[in-house]
């Protein structure tokens, strides 16, 4: 019964995870209270094993559908996987206790920001040289794959707003790049909790089936309805985030 139940929750962290990321926001609750006795190195591996599966599907979906800028996503990938390690070491060695409760107010400014700029993300129109868009990208690679590595709490949210933001993506390619970079840095945090035997492989097989197939009808939603639904689910997830990051920082 324990395996059906997290096995459905990572179809839903699979469907959301595949839209705008934040399935971790699904599964990793739903593993901590059905095991609560468990080690959390080993429930965050776990997380791991099954989400990269998702995220590796739903990027090859959109990838037959979206022409992703590889010339500027390709270096940016492996940098973000470079800056997740180096993230995942720094954590053992210094407190992400600020961050975590800083956190909160850096989305709720995000949310806020995409609130108000209603155009945002809307169009893609990508003004950049493919010169500067690459070293752009390998910069939010740089800083959001190694607060990934450190935390990780709305990784691929913060990839989609800064690639609208600062790439003039509209909210669907950037929703399709930020899965590249998520499956990078997830690629990243799996050898590591692997290589440290946090993970628990029986498990894994049903959590990656069912995070599959939440992740190829939460991409074959968003193709169909484009950025505007997108945007519209970022806004949800990032609320969402909001109220989690801002329940464990000030009262858990």
């Amino acid at each position: 019964m324990d395996s059906v139940v997290v096995a459905l929750a990572s179809l839903l962290a699979g469907f959301i995870d595949s839209i705008v990321g934040g399935g971790g926001l699904i599964l990793v609750p739903a593993l901590f209270a059905t095991y609560p006795s468990a080690v959390p190195g080993d429930l965050l591996g776990t997380n791991k094993s099954a989400s990269i599966w998702g995220t590796g599907v739903a990027t090859l979906q959109y990838a037959r559908r979206v022409r992703i800028r590889w010339q500027a996503m390709l270096p940016a990938a492996l940098t973000s996987f470079a800056a997740a390690l180096l993230g995942a070491w720094t954590v053992t060695q210094v407190s992400a206790e600020l961050l975590r409760k800083l956190l909160p107010l850096i989305l709720l400014a995000l949310l806020l920001y995409t609130l108000a700029r209603k155009e945002l993300g809307r169009v893609h129109a990508p003004t950049l040289s493919p010169a500067r868009e690459r070293l752009v990208a390998c910069a939010i690679a740089l800083v959001i794959g190694f607060y990934d590595g450190f935390f990780g709490p709305g990784t691929g949210s913060f990839f989609i707003f800064f690639f609208v933001r600062f790439l003039g993506y509209d909210f669907l390619n950037a929703s399709v790049s930020a899965k590249l970079l998520n499956l990078s840095t997830n690629a990243s945090s799996l050898m590591l909790f692997a290589a440290l035997g946090h993970v628990w492989w029986q498990l894994t097989l049903w959590l990656a089936a069912a995070n599959i197939v939440g992740s190829i009808l939460g991409a074959r939603l968003a193709l169909r309805h484009g950025a505007g639904f997108v945007r519209g689910i970022f806004i949800v997830v990032v609320g969402a985030l909001i109220l989690k990051t801002a329940r464990d920082a000030f009262l858990g």
